[in-house]
């Protein structure tokens, strides 16, 4: 089930972060049309269903965690702007509610798309870079093979890493949520291939995994 495993990955990342004083908590939005996912400070993470056909495995559902759980132990949030306070507060109590199943999901679900969840806060460039890096660790340390990080970011960008920058154009209109505040698909994709040497080193796969991908070969 969506949920289950979506809490399942999220424990395991946030296992390795190593934040006891968080209350973390995982909830699914369900709403296919949005492409997003988002933590909010203290630990409520939230996935919406739209982004679950680019992440297609447990891999591509940890990538997401772990860039969303940097966010909240880098204190991101708290660096923005305060506007929204007091949405963010309302977002918490829904969240907390449908992870615990005290509130109804349709319920749920219906406030936080009409707050735009996750899209009305960006986070800076600096910051979505950060959130990369540390969440390829963050990953790597939970058991997920690093290297599933780039097929994550390809499909969602909809352009082969060896063809961004090149043949692969996209409009604006049709970039997911996730995408849209965050650097360009070229440089992250770049920066990711580049740190994936770096943390191979926590990388540690369950017993039966297959051996992890090679590693990308430039065609520039």
């Amino acid at each position: 089930e969506t949920n289950a495993m979506i809490r399942r990955v999220g424990e395991r990342v946030a296992a390795v972060a190593n934040q006891p004083a968080y209350e973390w908590e995982f909830a699914v939005i369900q709403d296919d049309k949005i492409a997003n996912a988002f933590c909010l400070p203290g630990g409520k993470v939230a996935f919406f269903t739209g982004i679950l056909k680019h992440t297609q495995s447990e891999a591509g559902v940890a990538t997401v965690m772990g860039h969303e759980i940097t966010h909240a132990i880098q204190r991101h949030g708290v660096e923005r702007i305060s506007r929204g306070i007091i949405e963010q507060v309302a977002q918490v109590g829904v969240i907390a509610g449908a992870a615990s199943g005290k509130v109804d999901p349709r319920v749920a679900q219906g406030v936080l798309s009409a707050y735009g969840v996750g899209v009305s806060l960006p986070f800076n460039r600096t910051q979505e870079s950060e959130a990369d890096f540390i969440g390829l660790q963050l990953m790597a340390k939970a058991g997920y093979d690093p290297h599933e990080a780039v097929g994550f970011w390809e499909r969602l960008s909809g352009c082969p890493s060896k063809m961004i920058g090149k043949l692969c154009f996209r409009s604006g209109a049709g970039i997911p949520e996730f995408l849209s505040t965050h650097p360009s698909e070229e440089t992250r994709i770049k920066n990711i291939e580049r740190w994936i040497p770096q943390v191979m080193k926590f990388y540690t796969p369950p017993p039966g995994s297959p051996p992890p991908a090679p590693p990308a070969k430039s065609l520039s």
